[in-house]
């Protein structure tokens, strides 16, 4: 096979935000796109680095509270930054405190707010109970439907604004908020989901997605090449027959 062109991956902040295993998240992009032919490079970017001008998809993981404080600051000083990798055809993908903190802002339990790169029309809010179990959920992203597995394991609230729109749908009682059935969020090219696992490994639809919108200079927007995903396959209908 003839290898494509060179596709960069930004893992920001792999030293921070790492709890629940993200580094999957990358890996499985990159595999998937070395599966078809790409040479890829993956770069971390941690506080008062810059990301590449030439990163094409850029990957925020999920932390405690105290770590989302620590890069926060970082995070929303970084929104022109982000906004011209976005302008330049990059896919922003962002978990569980990731994805909070791409929104306006995080109201703590104490009712202080940790103020947002703003990049997501959503709000968070700190709640009493922690939301914590399996999720599988019907996805869709840019009209490309997908099934959708991980774990979700937090106390946060996310209500969406009229910007954005959920990523999926899911039973009552998980997702954003335990309300309106809703999970994750997506805005133009800004991807979020509070789902773990890493979430990516078993969902390569969800996968494969990202990877059709941040490949577009190279496929002109065409269909990547299918692979075979029955192992993937085989570890969703896993996780959906053990759900909570």
């Amino acid at each position: 096979m003839n290898r494509r062109p060179g596709f960069v991956i930004v893992h920001l902040y792999p030293d921070l935000l790492l709890s629940y295993g993200d580094r999957g998240n990358v890996m499985t992009l990159a595999k998937r796109a070395e599966w078809r032919g790409f040479t890829v490079r993956v770069e971390g970017v941690t506080r008062s680095e810059p990301i590449p001008r030439d990163a094409r998809l850029i990957l925020i993981g999920g932390g405690s509270d105290s770590l989302q404080s620590a890069v926060a600051t970082d995070l929303a000083g970084r929104r022109n930054e982000l906004e011209a990798a976005l302008e330049e055809g990059s896919v922003v993908f962002a978990i569980c405190g990731g994805y909070q903190l791409l929104g306006h802002r995080y109201i703590d339990s104490a009712g202080d707010a940790i103020e947002g790169v703003g990049l997501l029309d959503i709000e968070t809010f700190a709640g009493t109970e922690r939301i914590v179990g399996r999720v599988t959920g019907q996805g869709s992203l840019h009209d490309v439907r997908f099934r959708v597995s991980g774990f979700e394991n937090h106390a946060g609230r996310t209500f969406l604004g009229s910007k954005a729109v959920p990523l999926m749908s899911v039973p009552e009682g998980q997702g954003n908020n335990t309300k309106d059935h809703t999970e994750g969020a997506v805005q133009g090219r800004v991807i979020g989901t509070y789902l773990h696992g890493p979430v990516l490994p078993s969902s390569p639809g969800l996968a494969d997605a990202l990877l059709s919108m941040a490949l577009e200079p190279w496929t002109g927007g065409a269909p990547l090449e299918p692979l075979d995903d029955t192992l993937e396959n085989a570890a969703s209908e896993s996780a959906r027959s053990r759900r909570r």
